[in-house]
């Protein structure tokens, strides 16, 4: 089962999905179908391995995820992390530039 399938199932159920952890196994086997946008905040420069904020929209089937490390954060912390799935590419582009601009 993909992750597609697998959010259909827990939409069928009535699971709000929007917020849901995908099982460890799956989060990992699968590469998305498409990454839409990615923007990092990072002006330390390309070899700094410390965090930094960033957002990206990924395509899996007719999902999409908005995942990123939150600007507000700062460089260099602990991540707030944020997702949301939905099948709302618009909302899900949004959602991104909102949260690292």
């Amino acid at each position: 089962m993909n992750i597609s399938e697998w959010l259909d199932q827990k939409e069928a159920e009535k699971v709000d999905v929007s917020q849901i952890d995908l099982p460890k196994n799956m989060s990992y086997d699968e590469d998305p179908d498409e990454t839409i946008f990615f923007k990092e905040n990072n002006p330390c420069g390309l070899f700094c391995t410390e965090e930094h904020p960033f957002a990206t929209v990924e395509r899996f089937g007719h999902w999409y995820l908005a995942r990123g490390h939150d600007k507000k954060a700062g460089i260099h912390t602990s991540p707030i992390k944020w997702k949301l799935f939905t099948r709302n590419k618009e909302l899900a582009l949004q959602t991104a530039k909102e949260r690292i601009e």
